[in-house]
């Protein structure tokens, strides 16, 4: 009985972090992005420099994910090529582990390469499970670990998760 609780109550988790946002628009979806640009970038100079020395930056202004041992997380975003739109990127991620509740938060991408980039925007990309992101806090200044030419930032914008999981991200791409 306990074991299908759990199972339920991870499908519905599940079920629930693949509906996305609820806006979904591309006019509402690239005034988050721009609003979720400013506040990575509020009082974080080296994340401000980032957005304009990369090749190209993605940007989730609204992830969700939710978790009881098995956890999901979906978000929809832009992308962008030396400060240009080029498309819009759908972000889904299951995984499994110690890991309980549930949070929002935004994801930005850098790409600091052309190459990273271009293999990002063939659609259908992922980051592995070992991919590192620097998550932003109040008044602590970090720098971004590029792996592969592929840089992450994320800052918490609401809810409670804890644990640890294991898990990659992938990402659909689609062109203006």
């Amino acid at each position: 009985m306990k074991v299908l609780k759990t199972s339920l109550v991870a499908l519905m988790v599940i079920t629930m972090a693949s509906c996305g946002t609820s806006k979904n628009t591309a006019a509402d979806i690239m005034a988050d992005s721009r609003d979720a640009k400013a506040s990575v970038s509020a009082n974080n100079p080296e994340i401000a420099a980032l957005f304009n020395n990369s090749v190209g930056y993605a940007i989730f202004p609204n992830v969700g994910k939710g978790a009881y041992i098995i956890g999901a997380a979906s978000g929809n975003g832009t992308v962008y090529e030396k400060g240009n739109l080029v498309g819009y990127a759908s972000l889904k991620q299951v995984d499994i582990g110690l890991q309980a509740g549930g949070k929002a938060f935004i994801e930005v991408i850098f790409f600091q390469t052309q190459q990273a980039l271009d293999d990002f925007k063939k659609g259908n990309y992922e980051l592995s499970a070992n991919a590192s992101a620097v998550l932003l806090e109040e008044g602590v200044s970090r720098d971004v670990e590029f792996r592969n030419g592929v840089g992450i930032v994320t800052k918490a914008k609401a809810g409670a998760m804890a644990g640890i999981s294991v898990g990659g991200q992938k990402f659909d791409f689609d062109p203006i």
